[in-house]
């Protein structure tokens, strides 16, 4: 406020000695708005001539275009006017549109208020990505917020698909101790599979997890986040408050630290309803409503139907996780909880594996990977058996008494296939049986009369020649060298021995 005697000397100067505004306020040491005032109220304030401007003549294109487009950006509407002739700048073009633009209707809102026990709030925060390995995962924070105590929950998880949703209800509501009767959500896939207006098809699978728990999902009408404005300012309150400059080893270590700050200073803040009390003195008391859990916990783990190929592994998450070879070329179903993966056939649990967040990786159980080995050996084993029956039909039954005498089979099935190859399927048949005849089920045996029988035809014994299996050996054709110089050098021995 001002005297009157200077509101009497600004009009003076005004009316009388005909100064403008900036030079009495300049004069006076005041503000320019203050001589303004003094002027309008005494209704002599001369209206200051405008120059005229380039945009003037498009103003009224302007006007009507932004109240039928209120959000078409100035950008947008200087290359529109530009089109129509306006030669102007765009420098000052901005300030025009802001002046001209009509004003946005600004909403009020009614402070919400629950009673205890009555409502939660959840939803999701994005809080960057953490390398696993060669793996980079989005890390998201799982928050729930007590809308009456404000008492907060949060876990982090590396997916927030389905099943890191119940899993991370089913944390929140054994931290609490208990339930309460309503949850908000906003309209993600894991509550709201589709939605017009009013009419919601929610997702089956939460539904009868919401049934198992007893408590009602209410999605929030279509953008309107200010219903749970509760859990979203938990969520600004975890990043400036938890997560800021926080260092972790892992997402394990990760969580530990955040369930120590949700015991610790997310309890002791003041609870803004009456800052003589703490959110945990008020979750105390809340916590005495909540609806009691369940006896048995809802089976939240994540399921997948994966095909196995000719490999004995079943790609889940990025990875493969080995299984029995006898599985191969069948469809089984995983089940994964966020540290186990157990991969089914049908009802029964074939393989049990820990969880892995790096991609490209094999999960093997020794175990799988030894039987698989060993009857690959088996099949090798079997086969040349099958060879010997079909060649030697004798040789299935020598087996079958070396084996009553727990002699080593594979040594005796690799010799016989020698011998096999040295006399020939029709001598080492006859041999075999001529062995079993005398009771001399024994290699020493067969191999004396295959060698007898050879001698008795008036034949060298045979000799056992093993050819490595390259085709360049195997066809190559040795040409036998003559003799006659070793003959010759007989025959010069024999003369000197008769001359001497």
């Amino acid at each position: 406020m001002i005297n009157k005697e200077l509101e009497i000397e600004i009009l003076r100067l005004f009316h009388a000695e005909k100064w403008h505004v900036g030079t009495i306020s300049r004069q006076l040491g005041i503000h320019h708005s203050v001589v303004r005032r003094v002027l309008e109220q005494e209704g002599k304030v001369r209206e200051k001539q405008r120059r005229p401007r380039l945009v003037d003549p498009y103003v009224p294109f302007i006007v009507e275009t932004l109240e039928k487009y209120p959000k078409l950006t100035a950008s947008r509407l200087y290359q529109m006017i530009k089109e129509r002739g306006y030669t102007g700048s765009p420098s000052r073009f901005r300030g025009i549109v802001a002046e001209l633009r009509p004003a946005q209707h600004v909403e009020a809102y009614l402070r919400l208020k629950t009673l205890p026990a009555e409502q939660a709030q959840v939803d999701w925060g994005h809080f960057g990505r953490l390398q696993c390995g060669a793996a980079s995962r989005a890390l998201m924070a799982y928050v729930m917020v007590l809308s009456y105590s404000r008492a907060i929950f949060v876990r982090f998880f590396l997916s927030q698909n389905l099943s890191s949703f119940l899993y991370g209800h089913q944390f929140a509501f054994e931290w609490f101790g208990g339930i309460s009767r309503v949850c908000l959500y906003d309209n993600l896939k894991s509550v709201v599979l589709e939605r017009i207006g009013n009419a919601i098809r929610f997702n089956p699978q939460f539904m009868e997890f919401a049934g198992h728990y007893k408590f009602q999902p209410r999605p929030v009408a279509v953008r309107r986040g200010n219903e749970k404005g509760r859990v979203e300012r938990a969520i600004r309150y975890i990043r400036s408050n938890f997560f800021a400059a926080r260092r972790f080893k892992d997402l394990e270590d990760l969580n530990q630290q955040a369930l120590q700050w949700c015991e610790s200073h997310a309890l002791e803040r003041r609870w803004p309803e009456d800052h003589r009390l703490t959110v945990g003195e008020v979750f105390l008391e809340e916590k005495k409503q909540l609806m009691p859990l369940p006896e048995n916990p809802y089976p939240c783990d994540e399921r997948a139907e994966v095909s196995i190929g000719k490999s004995p592994y079943a790609r889940f998450d990025l990875n493969d996780y080995s299984v029995p070879h006898t599985l191969v070329q069948k469809f089984l179903v995983v089940r994964a909880s966020f540290d186990i993966v157990r991969i089914c056939d049908a009802d029964q649990v074939v393989a049990v594996h820990q969880r892995c967040y790096d991609r490209a990786r094999q999960i093997e159980n020794p175990a799988h990977i030894e039987e698989l080995r060993r009857a690959k050996t088996a099949a090798g084993e079997h086969r040349r058996t099958s060879i010997l029956a079909d060649a030697a039909p004798a040789s299935s039954k020598l087996l079958e008494q070396l084996a009553k005498r727990s002699l080593p089979l594979a040594r005796v099935t690799s010799e016989l296939e020698e011998l096999l190859y040295a006399y020939g399927a029709c001598a080492l048949d006859d041999a075999i049986s001529e062995a079993l005849a005398n009771n001399a089920a024994h290699m020493h045996a067969v191999r004396h009369i295959l060698e007898r029988s050879r001698r008795e035809q008036g034949k060298s014994p045979a000799l056992p020649l093993s050819l490595p299996d390259d085709p360049r050996v195997k066809n190559l054709t040795i040409k036998p060298h003559s003799l006659t110089t070793y003959d010759n050098f007989l025959e010069q021995e024999d003369d000197e021995d008769s001359s001497s």
